[in-house]
């Protein structure tokens, strides 16, 4: 819009931004406002979980992660000069991090390593239908991909355009 006296432009937003919950948080931070309450049994799970399966696997670029697994990943990326982010948080409402984040190609990488447990295969299937919903571009890994990671993640990749080596 334009004011009409001035001729200055100013934007004006609908009222329902106010809503927004990570809108509202980050503004809450930066005027140092206390927070508002986690849902507890989200926070327990990932507090749980993170307390499980803590970051103790350094890798070549510094990072550090949760599994041998995912250390293998990062110096994957790391030596093909991908540049990635370690648990980066979706973003969307929903507190979900992936595994790994790709800048180039706005791509999402998840490692999904404890196929046997029903738990985890449930926070799978959750997390997969958010990358659904959101419509978000996602690259899945498993033990057999880790296994042959030179000859799969390469075409996974090229499937979003980024090329590697």
């Amino acid at each position: 819009m334009e004011y009409e006296k001035t001729g200055i432009p100013y934007v004006t937003w609908p009222e329902s931004i106010l809503k927004n919950k990570r809108l509202v948080e980050t503004f809450q931070q930066l005027i140092g406002e206390p927070m508002e309450e986690k849902d507890e049994v989200q926070e327990q799970n990932d507090v749980s979980f993170r307390e499980k399966f803590e970051a103790k696997h350094r890798t070549a670029d510094g990072h550090f992660v949760r599994s041998k697994a995912e250390m293998i990943i990062d110096n994957w990326l790391y030596m093909s000069e991908i540049v990635h982010a370690y648990e980066r948080k979706l973003p969307i409402e929903e507190d979900v991090y992936c595994d790994f984040y790709l800048p180039i190609g706005k791509v999402y990488i998840e490692y999904w390593g404890m196929e046997n447990d029903p738990k985890y295969l449930d926070r799978k299937k959750a997390k997969l239908d958010i990358y659904q919903k959101y419509g978000f571009h996602l690259i899945e890994l498993t033990d057999a991909d880790i296994q042959n990671l030179d000859d799969v993640f390469p075409k996974k990749l090229l499937k979003f355009g980024i090329q590697a080596y």
